[in-house]
């Protein structure tokens, strides 16, 4: 059952990335086109921007719970890695406790706030409901709880501290 669900991790981990890169794509090619009708045609379009803009909020958190699943997201190491044993393993479930308990908080309250605003329509796009541009809050908070709940599982807390010799080369290789 354990691994079935780690399975699924990784799946829905791939999404993510697959629909962040997406995102990012899109936006890298429609505000191009915004310029160029601005400045060249003399005829500025109405939609890259606001487009961009839903797209940005996509990216922003399928990339932070892509982050917190890689352990890239922004963490300070110094503590974690001067603990070891029982304290180590104390910190990270404190840590991952408190991450679940705050993406509940994304989850519930934005679903709440899609379901207010669901009827509200977005002046560019008449057609698409305001609540839809807030989906990625109540859908990252419930990937990110996901991820969460598989730490736990896992016992995966912080990211292996790198190798002496790694940070060796890096520096050697930025000087």
């Amino acid at each position: 059952m354990r691994d079935a669900y780690f399975r699924a991790m990784d799946q829905l981990h791939s999404l993510c990335m697959l629909l962040a890169g997406t995102a990012l794509v899109v936006i890298t090619i429609i505000i191009p086109y915004g310029v160029f009708t601005r400045f060249v045609l003399n005829s500025a379009s109405s939609w890259p921007e606001p487009l961009a803009i839903l797209l940005m909020i996509v990216l922003s958190f399928l990339s932070a719970v892509i982050c917190y699943r890689e352990h890239l997201h922004i963490a300070v190491g110094m503590l974690p890695d001067v603990l070891r044993g029982a304290p180590r393993a104390a910190l990270g479930v404190f840590i991952t406790v408190t991450m679940l308990a705050t993406n509940l908080f994304l989850l519930w309250y934005g679903i709440k706030l899609c379901q207010k605003t669901w009827y509200q329509s977005i002046a560019e796009f008449p057609v698409v409901s305001v609540g839809v541009s807030y989906l990625p809050v109540p859908i990252g908070g419930a990937i990110s709880v996901l991820f969460g709940i598989e730490r736990m599982l896992k016992g995966d807390w912080f990211p292996p501290p790198p190798e002496t010799d790694d940070i060796v080369a890096q520096t050697i290789t930025a000087e």
